[in-house]
């Protein structure tokens, strides 16, 4: 694959205008995810915390804030990568990328990382405010930690992509992120280690992929999980290369772009 001067300018180019898209509206963007963690740490770290006592030998404050940051993240990244390409779509402009020089590779890429950026500076804000909440907080394994969360918001900015590719309607882009993607995640072991779950429950939730992704976060920032690092990586790799030779083939087609 040859990849010439005029590809890398459109690339950058499409990259650039994605992160500036939702820095023009940082209010709406980047202060949303600091507030609203803000109050789950006041609620659940402050006030309930003390409780419900520790989780998996650490303070519950501790235990929660991997969770919450993959939770911010995983939410942002999907709906930066899902309003901006169904609004691209909607105004008919993604006609005029795909019939660019560009191929259809470099315009998957440039909404991803969109969506890539959102997600890891909305990661960084939230780790900050948890600081507040808990300064003596130290990642244990930082290599492990910036894998997972580059490989998370890959992940979930396709799947965002996927979702804005079929949607129909401005109705559609939310029918995902309400229905399926916050039930997962509340259910994803964000508040709770599986291990105090009955047998048949945690049977269950052993089939969430938001377990997999939450618990091997929690691995690199604190050195606890409930599931096996290696398989959950292998599984989250495997779903984006799948998520994306699936978002590049649609594009190719066509499908829910050209009417």
């Amino acid at each position: 694959m040859i990849i010439n001067n005029e590809i890398l300018t459109g690339l950058t180019t499409l990259i650039r205008k994605e992160i500036k898209r939702f820095l023009r509206i940082w209010v709406q963007t980047l202060v949303p995810p600091a507030v609203t963690m803000s109050l789950y740490f006041v609620i659940f770290g402050s006030l309930i915390g003390p409780r419900i006592g520790s989780m998996d030998g650490l303070d519950y404050i501790q235990f929660m804030i991997p969770g919450l940051i993959m939770m911010a993240v995983i939410t942002n990244s999907y709906a930066n990568v899902v309003s901006s390409f169904y609004a691209v779509k909607f105004q008919k402009s993604i006609e005029e990328l795909l019939i660019s020089p560009m191929p259809n590779w470099t315009i998957l890429l440039g909404f991803v990382m969109g969506g890539v950026c959102r997600g890891v500076i909305i990661g960084f804000i939230v780790f900050g405010v948890s600081l507040f909440f808990y300064p003596a907080f130290t990642v244990v394994n930082p290599g492990l930690t910036v894998t997972v969360l580059l490989l998370t918001t890959i992940l979930f900015s396709l799947m965002g992509f996927l979702n804005a590719v079929f949607a129909d309607s401005f109705d559609d882009i939310s029918v995902i992120p309400t229905f399926v993607l916050t039930p997962l995640i509340y259910l994803g072991g964000v508040f709770y280690s599986i291990n105090i779950l009955p047998e048949f429950w945690r049977n269950i939730s052993m089939g969430n992929p938001m377990l997999y992704v939450v618990n091997t976060f929690r691995e690199g920032m604190l050195g606890v999980s409930d599931v096996s690092i290696p398989f959950a990586l292998s599984m989250i790799v495997f779903f984006i290369i799948l998520l994306g030779s699936l978002s590049l083939y649609l594009l190719h087609k066509g499908t829910g772009i050209r009417q």
